[in-house]
């Protein structure tokens, strides 16, 4: 239905929001738009953006904002591009400012003392679940399957805020197989079975031009692949507060620039968090943003727990703080609004996106 360009066509979504006794709806409208130019450089690392110093003093989103915030640009294989607009009603945003716990600054690394990543070798792991569910971007990111058409990853492999980078427009997902030593065995490295991708999402937060700036907070997308794939993926969860947080730890894996042809695994705490992002200091190089960052959380009204998505890795990223640059590793909360919303792009309507 939203494959039509031109075509207004208002679909009601009920999502919830934090601190939010009852459902929201939201209104969609899709237009076509002129066709990226694809000239972007791909960066991995971003420069000047919104730290946690600059988060504290960061308002809370209004209706209006949240409406532009959260439409989002769709770009198919053929190049053409639509704007979905996102009109959300009877919300009640938190009134609680973007709050961290202060934090000493720390000096630029990107591997922090002991490196503490693992090298995945063995068959047995690399090829089942959890592990499996690791893709690598052709832009030179990583992601995480979410369905078995979907990957979600970070919205800065495939644009830099003003453009389509340079390969996004022939966007390829590999999916880990392990190469055989032709007796049969594995010799314990990836290779990839490349699958096209047929369109991908994008918030419209991320632009700059909306925000004056690229905004971590939705440095994230979503792409359709053009062929559905037969392994197991990972669902999405909605992300807890440090406090709230079961076992304290976080993991993810992806393809680190450093250990080239490798999966890399690491596991951490968070240091620190706003209302939109983690800081934390997971060991991890350029190559494995856009990983799904997941735990294990327990499923509504059961006694089972299940590993789930709960942030996107968005890199080492450079932030300025009282008028010095400091780094941090990032990752992208799962808000529930941006839970609604990436479970939208997924399923196409709403009814398995009102919970978390």
């Amino acid at each position: 239905r939203r494959g039509i360009p031109g075509c207004p066509i208002p679909i009601p979504i009920p999502i919830l929001y934090p601190r939010q006794t009852h459902l929201v709806s939201v209104r969609i409208r899709t237009f076509s738009l002129d066709s990226p130019k694809f000239e972007a450089k791909t960066k991995l690392e971003l420069n000047s953006v919104c730290g946690i110093e600059c988060q504290r003093k960061l308002p809370v989103p209004s209706l209006s904002d949240l409406k532009s915030l959260l439409s989002y640009e769709t770009v198919f294989e053929n190049g053409t591009r639509t704007l979905t607009e996102v009109n959300v009603l009877g919300a009640v945003p938190d009134p609680a400012a973007n709050t961290t716990t202060q934090r000493p600054l720390r000096k630029k690394r990107q591997i922090y003392g002991t490196d503490s990543r693992f090298s995945i070798y063995d068959k047995r792991f690399m090829t089942n679940f959890p592990f499996n569910t690791a893709v690598k971007i052709s832009t030179g990111c990583s992601g995480i399957l979410v369905s078995p058409k979907h990957v979600l990853t970070a919205a800065h492999c495939l644009h830099n805020g003003k453009d389509y980078v340079k390969g996004s427009k022939r966007l390829r997902v590999g999916l880990m197989k392990t190469k055989s030593r032709g007796n049969g065995t594995s010799d314990g490295m990836p290779s990839f079975q490349w699958t096209r991708v047929k369109s991908t999402h994008i918030p419209k937060g991320w632009f700059k031009g909306v925000s004056g700036d690229i905004a971590l907070d939705y440095d994230y997308a979503v792409l359709e692949l053009k062929r559905p794939h037969k392994r197991k993926y990972m669902e999405l969860g909605i992300s807890p507060t440090i406090k709230m947080m079961p076992g304290s730890m976080i993991h993810f894996s992806g393809f680190d620039n450093d250990r080239s042809g490798q999966l890399v695994y690491r596991f951490c705490s968070i240091s620190d968090e706003s209302n939109d992002l983690f800081y934390q200091y997971c060991d991890a190089e350029p190559g494995s943003t856009g990983s799904g960052i997941y735990l294990r959380l327990k499923e509504p009204n059961k006694k089972k727990w299940k590993r789930k998505i709960i942030a996107v890795y968005s890199g080492h990223q450079w932030v300025d703080i009282n008028g010095e640059q400091q780094d941090y590793n990032v990752a992208v909360r799962i808000t529930p609004l941006k839970y609604a919303q990436i479970c939208f792009w997924i399923h196409g309507n709403d009814e398995n996106c009102t919970q978390g």
